[in-house]
């Protein structure tokens, strides 16, 4: 649903709730910010989501490989969007780095001037600690406890189903996540 061939190219979906002719406009104008980064043609996924008092706004960008992503919750969908396009933006000037590759400049979603703007010191990650642990093949709930016990909100393991590599992790409203490679 793009609004014009200068813009990016907005996808804007809504679960629970009618996308507005405001609605769609405040993402496109709010988020249309961030085109000072972006070339015309990057595609901008945007899914708004209402659940009762809970108004979700997540954002997905993808660029040369890597996905910039954000989300979003408050219970005004405006302030949402407001919120994520904010987020957004810090993200792309945190890790401008790290997202542009110079010598494929030409191929890049992102525009000459945010690729060519001198680099700030700190925009660099520094792994501050490091650390070893044995690996040690469990079940995924036994994982979760192993994590819960430690205290951690997230914790690395060895499937005993799978023999792969595993990691669960703690999500919002006291549940838990499972990451596992594709097979």
């Amino acid at each position: 649903m793009g609004k014009g061939d200068d813009c990016m190219n907005f996808t804007i979906i809504g679960k629970n709730i009618d996308v507005t002719p405001g609605l769609k406009s405040a993402v496109e104008e709010k988020i249309g910010k961030l085109e000072k980064y972006f070339t015309p043609e990057t595609n901008v996924n945007v899914t708004l989501t209402a659940d009762k008092d809970r108004h979700k706004i997540e954002v997905t960008i993808p660029v040369k490989g890597k996905i910039i992503r954000s989300e979003q919750v408050s219970s005004d969908m405006y302030v949402s969007i407001d919120l994520v396009e904010e987020i957004i933006e810090r993200q792309l000037k945190k890790y401008r780095s790290k997202l542009v590759d110079k010598h494929q400049t030409e191929i890049s979603n992102f525009k000459k001037e945010y690729i060519e703007n001198e680099l700030d010191d700190d925009e660099e990650i520094r792994i501050e600690r490091y650390k070893k642990f044995d690996l040690k093949p469990m079940y995924v709930e036994d994982a979760a406890i192993q994590m819960e016990l430690l205290g951690h909100n997230f914790f690395v393991f060895i499937n005993a189903d799978t023999d792969q590599p595993n990691v669960v992790y703690k999500r919002k409203g006291n549940t838990y996540g499972l990451i596992e490679p594709e097979e």
